[in-house]
């Protein structure tokens, strides 16, 4: 489901700008001279057999999940409700507000296997239907969603102030069957990350905002077959 919208720490930009999506130029200090990522695409620290997604939790949740390296047996981890998955940092940091949320207060790394990854978005359904979809349109994609294990959303992907930019963040929403997959067959590490949450907002709110784009990870394109892209509604 949608998220709702969070305040993103204080920004030192004009204040007409800090709500205007960059279309132009990739934000990140970085890439100021390349040209921002396609529409829809996802982009996450990856490796040859591995994709790092992000999700954030309570202490008592995070702290038995780094230790066990795992969800199977933390207390409070409801495995029967949809959990969702982000490979962006920068949309994880907008969702738990840097790690101030209640209820969000640490941040982990989940590095899991490609195979896990691709499985769930290859039996994936989008979360909603395209703009001016018929009729048959809109009762097969009904259908589709009851036999889903998983959801697909695309929302805005956020700079270090939460300012939305002009191209999309994957969400990846796991419902209880794909959630017993993830806890059991594809996690390889869980990190806890909840400290660059913290050193970013402090650098932002010192006005070294070089600095904070420099604790943000380097995330690169994430290729997928022909196939996952029509799934995912990929650009």
């Amino acid at each position: 489901m949608p998220s709702p919208k969070h305040k993103g720490p204080k920004s030192t930009k004009p204040p007409h700008t800090q709500t205007t999506p960059t279309k132009a130029k990739n934000p990140n200090p970085k890439d100021r001279d390349s040209d921002p990522p396609p529409y829809r695409q996802i982009r996450a620290l990856s490796t040859a057999t591995t994709i790092t997604v992000y999700q954030a939790y309570s202490p008592s949740i995070a702290t038995a999940a780094v230790a066990t390296q795992s969800f199977s047996n933390v207390p409070g981890f409801k495995r029967e409700r949809m959990t969702w998955i982000k490979p962006s940092f920068l949309w994880m940091a907008y969702r738990c507000g840097y790690a101030t949320k209640k209820g969000q207060e640490r941040v982990l790394a989940v590095e899991i296997t490609r195979a896990g990854f691709e499985w769930a978005l290859r039996h994936s359904c989008l979360s909603h239907t395209a703009r001016g979809a018929s009729a048959r349109e809109v009762e097969e994609w009904r259908e589709q969603m009851k036999g889903s294990p998983v959801r697909i959303q695309w929302d805005p992907e956020r700079d270090i102030f939460f300012a939305p930019l002009g191209y999309r963040s994957l969400q990846v929403g796991l419902g209880p069957d794909a959630v017993q997959r993830y806890i059991s067959e594809w996690i390889v590490s869980i990190r806890d990350v909840t400290g660059s949450m913290v050193r970013i907002q402090g650098l932002i709110e010192k006005g070294d905002l070089e600095g904070a784009w420099g604790e943000v990870p380097r995330e690169e394109e994430y290729v997928l077959d022909e196939e996952l892209r029509r799934v995912i509604g990929a650009s």
